[in-house]
C-alpha cells in the first residue's frame, strides 16, 4: 500500500480531526453533499447527507464513547478501504468491541461518500439500540 497517497493521508485526516472534536475542520475533508451510509436496525441507522447531519452524528457517538481506530487500509484513486477497530468505554454498561471496514468514495481531494461494513451488524444494532434506544 503507498502510505503516501493522498486519499490516505485525507482518511488519516479525517480520523485526526474526529479524534480531537475539530468538527468545525470537517469541510476540509468532507463534501458539502457527503453521503454516510451507516446499515443496520438502531436509531443512528441511515443514510446522512451533508456536513451538518455528518455532523450530527459523529456528536451522536460520543454518548456511547465511541472510538475507532485504523488498522489497515487500501488505496486507489478514487476510493480507500479501510478496517478499523471501533469499541466504546462506558461504565455500567455493555461495551461494544467491533471490526468494522468503511468504503471511502474521494472525488475533487474531498470525501463524498462512506459505506459503513460492520463486522457484527446484530451486535451493533444491540448496542446502539440499548444506548440509543
Amino acid at each position: 500500500m503507498n502510505t503516501n497517497h493522498p486519499n490516505v493521508a485525507l482518511i488519516h485526516e479525517f480520523f485526526r480531526i474526529y479524534a480531537n472534536n475539530e468538527t468545525e475542520r470537517l469541510s476540509n475533508v468532507l463534501a458539502e453533499d457527503i453521503k454516510w451510509h451507516i446499515p443496520g436496525k438502531h436509531p443512528l441507522a441511515g443514510t446522512k447527507v451533508g456536513i451538518p447531519a455528518v455532523v450530527e452524528y459523529l456528536g451522536q457517538l460520543s454518548k456511547a464513547a465511541f472510538q475507532a481506530s485504523p488498522i489497515v487500509m487500501g488505496v486507489s484513486d478514487q476510493y480507500v478501504i479501510d478496517c478499523h477497530r471501533n469499541w466504546s468505554n462506558l461504565e455500567g454498561s455493555t461495551n461494544l468491541d467491533n471490526m468494522s471496514c468503511l468504503l471511502w468514495k474521494i472525488d475533487n481531494g474531498k470525501i463524498v461518500e462512506v459505506y459503513n461494513f460492520p463486522e457484527d451488524q446484530h451486535k451493533v444494532d444491540a448496542f446502539f439500540g440499548e444506548v440509543y434506544g
